[in-house]
């Protein structure tokens, strides 16, 4: 990104922008609600705190006026209640109106947040926002490369991007990025120009829905066709290029891939946009999964093979609560539980986890070193499994986790169950090693992730991506989608698309194809 670019004649030296936006990836085909409890709300200086490009003596930070109004972030979880949402929208809608006139508006948000009764909730917020800005604001918005870009979404904002690695390693990064767009066209030329200053977007609809353990930036064809999105960007004549993959565990409409390129050459945007879409489309049947697949069965029998690497690391991918899972499936459990190998206390294996408050509290009076026989998990995601018994001895209890609340850890021989009391992925080794377990000299670790993230990724001498059930099943025909648009790839196989590029900017009357 560089420096910021000088400020033209008309440009404007220190606009005012506000910043607010809801940030959640959720599940239709989970059970879990997200109510309240799921959201981080920040405010104020917590929210100007959250961005470390906007600290103090920071660049960014003195360049414009910065008015941080409300932000709710969630893991990912199932749909979100309607009376949080609600909540969240009026209070970023009431700072709008009680803080404005804003020249600009950092709009922060995910793209997969999915709504009890809605079908396009980001776009629901984003016209609300817009209403309340008026037509003059610039708006730049931040997205995960899971999101969906709605036609609602993309008429009500001015500058689109999203995350180009998957894992997400360049998420603030991203954040950043929209800042300087928004930043350098409000200093620009056409910065006293409300119509002008907007660039023009060229947005195409990709129709192919793939889950993001099928489209890592790690392997190709992602690699390459995310190669090319920085080489766009550098051309004259263009903001920003960005591809998204869309969310695959949510059943609605505005759910595929989509190609956006932002910029002052309308021609240029639309070429290339349609270009990547093409290369997109053309690449829909060489995703491969990050790593080798299989059964649980079968991911097990390569854990336990006596020439495996340890530590071997399981995918157990249906239920990743930070791709939207419920979290306490306890359809693998209490399949290793059943399996001697693991129980007979010839090896280590750790499996990250559960959670069930009641199971926890149940654990905790009886204490450590204390045998206990317990029901587990299923409050939520019943569907693969019901609750798992589970007769083990109390390994450890630890309190105070800010997302996992207590957590306890059940040995039953060699197997080590993890139980919170409240969701948590299992990403970095000290999420183990907190718990007093070790996970470098382990001999199995299966965690609730897809891909892995990087701690894990470094970990892993072994790895098998498990193809288990649940609320973000990787196998995605046997979900039961039923309301995306027609000719989605893989649901639909028959035809081609047009791949066509709408060029729009706001304050123009006209949608263009090119």
């Amino acid at each position: 990104m560089g420096p910021l670019p000088a400020i033209a004649d008309g440009g404007l030296a220190r606009p005012r922008i506000g910043i607010a936006g809801i940030s959640i990836e959720s599940s239709t085909f989970s059970p879990h609600i997200s109510g309240d409890e799921a959201f981080t709300v920040r405010t104020g200086d917590a929210l100007l705190a959250y961005y470390p490009f906007l600290e103090a003596g920071r660049e960014l930070n003195g360049a414009a006026e910065w008015v941080p109004l409300t932000h709710g972030r969630s893991l990912p979880g199932g749909a979100v209640a309607p009376d949080t949402y609600r909540r969240m929208k009026e209070s970023i809608l009431a700072g709008i109106r009680a803080e404005g006139p804003f020249d600009g508006f950092f709009f922060d948000i995910h793209g997969a947040m999915s709504v009890v009764g809605m079908d396009d909730a980001e776009g629901d917020l984003a016209a609300a926002v817009r209403e309340a800005l008026g037509e003059d604001t610039l708006v730049s918005t931040s997205m995960d490369l899971h999101g969906n870009v709605s036609e609602v979404l993309r008429d009500a904002v001015d500058l689109l991007t999203c995350y180009r690695m998957a894992p997400h390693e360049d998420w603030m990064n991203t954040k950043e990025r929209a800042v300087w767009n928004l930043l350098a066209r409000l200093r620009g030329e056409h910065g006293a120009d409300p119509l002008r200053r907007r660039p023009y977007s060229a947005w195409v609809p990709v129709p192919v829905l793939l889950p993001g353990e099928k489209t890592s930036t790690r392997l190709e064809p992602a690699t390459g066709i995310y190669a090319q999105l920085p080489e766009i960007e550098a051309l004259d004549g263009v903001v920003d290029a960005s591809v998204w993959i869309g969310y695959a565990w949510a059943d609605e409409p505005r759910c595929q891939a989509y190609v956006v390129v932002t910029g002052d050459d309308r021609m240029l945007i639309a070429r290339e946009a349609e270009r990547v879409a093409r290369m997109f489309w053309n690449a829909r049947e060489d995703f491969v999964f990050v790593a080798e697949t299989g059964t649980l069965d079968e991911a097990v029998a390569r854990a336990l093979a006596p020439q495996a690497q340890r530590p071997y690391l399981i995918s157990d991918s249906g239920d990743n609560p930070t791709a939207g899972g419920a979290g306490d499936v306890t359809w693998t459990l209490a399949r290793l539980l059943d399996r001697p190998e693991l129980t007979d206390g010839t090896r280590t294996t750790l499996v990250a986890s559960i959670f069930d408050r009641a199971a926890v509290a149940l654990a905790v009076a009886a204490g450590v070193g204390r045998t206990v026989t317990l029901s587990a998990g299923a409050g939520v995601d019943d569907g693969p499994h019901g609750p798992v018994t589970i007769t083990g001895t109390v390994y450890s209890i630890t309190d105070g986790d800010p997302d996992a609340g207590t957590q306890v850890v059940i040995a039953v021989g060699g197997l080590h169950a993890i139980i919170t009391e409240r969701r948590k992925p299992f990403h970095h080794l000290d999420d183990f090693r907190m718990l007093g377990l070790e996970p470098t000299t382990a001999d199995i670790v299966v965690v609730k992730i897809g891909y892995l993230e990087p701690e894990l990724y470094d970990l892993a001498a072994g790895w098998t991506l498990a193809l288990t059930p649940g609320g973000v099943d990787q196998d995605l025909l046997r979900l039961g989608h039923h309301r995306l648009r027609p000719g989605v790839y893989p649901f639909d196989t028959t035809g081609t698309p047009a791949l066509t590029a709408v060029v729009t900017r706001r304050g123009e009357d006209q949608e263009e194809s090119a």
